[in-house]
C-alpha cells in the first residue's frame, strides 16, 4: 500500500484530494484538525499517535517529530528498505503539508508569547524532509496544486520532474516561512529588522536589461510585476520601470487623469471628465517625448482611445479594463503592450547598492499647507499647485513643475539646480505660461528660481520652505505678487 501524510492548517481543498487518494489505493497518516476533517467527512485514515505508538503531547507541538514519521519520509527506496522494515517503518509516498499561519498572525498584531506559537516546527522538518527525499516522495505545499496531485494520482504516480518541482517549491515555501519569522524577530523594538530577508517569486527572464549588453529578470507574482501583456510584445526592463513610475503618480489621482512617462519621468499629465480629451491633453503637453511612451489611465479603454493610442507610436498603455473592442483595435499595434492596472502592493522600496540594499518607508504623512506670502492664492491657483506638486512628487529631483488646474504646462527634471530645471520648464511649455503656478520639490535656496517662474507667468508657487534665506523667497514673492505655500514636506526622487 502507497501512504500519504495530510497534515494541513488551511484545510481547503483536502477532503476532496484525500477521497482521491482513498480511491486509488493510498492508506491516510493524520492527526489533529486534519483528522478530524477527514472523519467528519467519512474518509479512513490512521490516526499518527496509533501509527507511531506516541501520543501527541505538549499542546499538539510534538506529535511528528518521530522516526517512524521522519524515516518513512526520508527512507531511499533500494537503500533503506532493510532498516525501515527492522523498525517497522512504512515508506511515505506523498507528504501534504501547509504551516501554521505565522505571517498572517504577525500581521494581526500579536504580542510575542502569542506569535511564537505559531511558529510551526514539525510541518517544516516534514517538508524539508519530504523534498530532500523527492526522488521517492512528492511533497505539496500550495492548496492550488492539489489538482494537479490528483491528475497525477489518476494516472499511476509523478514523474521525476513533477517531484523536483514540487520540491522546489516546498523548499522555497520554507525559505520564506523561516525569513519571516528572522525579520520579525530581529525586528523586535526597531524600525527595520537587523536581519532582512525578501522572497519573490514567478521569476522570468527579460530579454535583457536597461541596454542590450545586460542581462535582466523580473520577479513577482503581485502588483505590476505580476502582471503579464494582454496583447503585444513581452515586457522589457525598461517598460517595467516606467510602467511603476507612471502607475505610482496616476494613483495620486481620483478624477479621469492620464499619466505620460518617458524615460522614469512624466512628459505629460492631464485631468478631465473625458478619457479621450484627457489623454489629448496630457499628450499635447510634450508630443516628441509622448513618442515611444508609457501611457497609464485610470478610466477604461474604449474604442475612441484606442483608435487615438492606434495613431501613434506607444510603448505601454496601462488601464484598469478594456473594452472588446477597443483591444481588438489594438491588435493592429503588434509591439504595443496593453497591460491591465492592478491593484497596489504596500510594501518598503528596495535599492540595491555596492554591497547591500537601501530600504525605504513612506508611512502616512500629511502636508500642512500654508500661505506665507501676503497675497492669498485663488481657486485656480490652489487648484493649479496640487496638481503641479502631485507631479513634482513624481519627477526626478531637482523638479520644477508648471500647471493649470487641469494640465500639466512644463516639466523641469533632473538637473543639479533647481534654477536650470525652472528654465528647462519654462523653455519646453508650448503653451503659455501666464496665470500658471509651479511646484518645487524641494525648498527654494536663493529666490532666483521664483524669479524665474514669475518672469515665465507663473503668478503662484508651492514648496516645502525650510531654507535659512526663507525671508529672501518670500520678500521676492510678495514684491513679484506671487501667492506663495510652503508645505512642511520635500518631495526628493533620486
Amino acid at each position: 500500500m502507497k501512504w500519504a501524510l495530510l497534515s494541513v492548517w488551511d484545510k481547503t481543498g483536502i477532503v476532496d484530494l484525500a477521497k482521491v487518494l482513498v480511491e486509488h489505493g493510498f492508506g491516510i497518516l493524520s492527526s489533529g484538525g486534519t483528522g478530524a476533517a477527514l472523519a467528519e467527512a467519512g474518509i479512513p485514515y490512521t490516526d499518527v499517535s496509533t501509527y507511531t505508538g506516541s501520543p501527541e503531547m505538549m499542546h499538539g507541538r510534538v506529535k511528528t517529530l518521530h522516526p517512524k514519521i521522519h524515516g518513512g519520509i526520508l527512507g531511499r527506496r533500494g537503500i533503506d528498505d532493510a532498516v525501515m522494515q527492522e523498525h517497522g517503518i512504512e515508506p511515505i509516498d506523498l507528504v501534504v503539508v501547509n504551516l501554521y499561519p505565522f505571517e498572517a498572525m504577525r500581521d494581526a498584531g500579536l504580542g510575542i508569547d502569542e506569535i511564537i506559537e505559531y511558529i510551526d516546527i514539525g510541518g517544516p522538518a516534514m517538508v524539508r524532509a519530504a523534498a530532500k527525499n523527492h526522488k521517492h516522495v512528492a511533497v505539496v505545499v500550495d492548496t492550488g496544486d492539489y489538482g494537479e496531485v490528483a491528475d497525477a494520482v489518476r494516472r499511476g504516480g509523478f514523474t521525476a520532474e513533477e517531484r523536483l518541482a514540487l520540491a522546489a517549491k516546498a523548499f522555497a515555501r520554507t525559505a520564506a516561512y523561516d525569513g519571516a519569522i528572522v525579520n520579525y524577530l530581529t525586528g523586535i523594538g526597531r524600525s527595520f529588522p537587523e536581519t532582512l530577508t525578501l522572497q519573490f517569486g514567478n521569476g522570468r527572464a527579460l530579454r535583457y536589461g536597461e541596454n542590450p549588453h545586460q542581462a535582466a529578470a523580473v520577479y513577482g507574482d503581485t502588483g505590476l510585476a505580476g502582471e503579464e501583456p494582454l496583447q503585444g510584445k513581452a515586457m522589457s526592463y525598461n517598460n517595467y520601470l516606467d510602467v511603476n513610475a507612471a502607475v505610482g503618480l496616476l494613483r495620486e489621482f481620483d478624477e479621469c487623469a492620464v499619466v505620460i512617462v518617458k524615460h522614469n519621468n512624466p512628459c505629460g499629465v492631464a485631468t478631465g471628465e473625458n478619457l479621450l480629451e484627457t489623454y489629448i491633453a496630457a499628450r499635447e503637453v510634450d508630443p516628441i517625448s509622448a513618442y515611444g511612451s508609457i501611457v497609464a489611465m485610470n478610466r477604461e479603454v474604449g474604442a475612441d482611445v484606442a483608435r487615438e493610442l492606434a495613431g501613434t507610436f506607444v510603448e505601454v498603455v496601462v488601464a484598469p479594463s478594456f473594452t472588446p473592442e477597443a483591444l481588438e483595435i489594438m491588435k493592429a499595434k503588434e509591439n504595443m503592450r496593453v497591460l491591465r492596472l492592478p491593484e497596489p502592493v504596500v510594501r518598503d522600496e528596495v535599492r540595491s547598492i555596492d554591497g547591500g540594499a537601501l530600504i525605504q518607508r513612506t508611512e502616512p504623512y500629511r502636508e500642512d499647507w500654508r500661505v506665507v506670502t501676503e497675497r492669498e492664492p485663488t481657486a485656480h491657483e490652489m487648484q493649479a499647485m496640487q496638481l503641479a506638486l502631485k507631479v513634482c512628487k513624481h519627477t526626478k529631483s531637482n523638479a520644477i513643475v508648471f500647471a493649470d488646474e487641469k494640465a500639466v504646462i512644463g516639466i523641469g527634471a533632473g538637473q543639479m539646480n533647481r534654477v536650470e530645471s525652472a528654465k528647462i520648464a519654462a523653455a519646453n511649455a508650448r503653451t503659455p505660461l501666464a496665470g500658471s503656478a509651479v511646484a518645487s520639490d524641494a525648498f527654494l535656496p536663493f529666490p532666483d528660481t521664483l524669479e524665474v517662474a514669475a518672469a515665465a507667468g507663473a503668478t503662484a508657487l508651492v514648496q516645502p520652505g525650510g531654507s535659512i534665506r526663507d525671508q529672501e523667497v518670500i520678500d521676492a514673492a510678495n514684491r513679484l505678487n506671487v501667492a506663495m505655500i510652503f508645505t512642511g514636506v520635500r518631495h526628493f526622487r533620486h
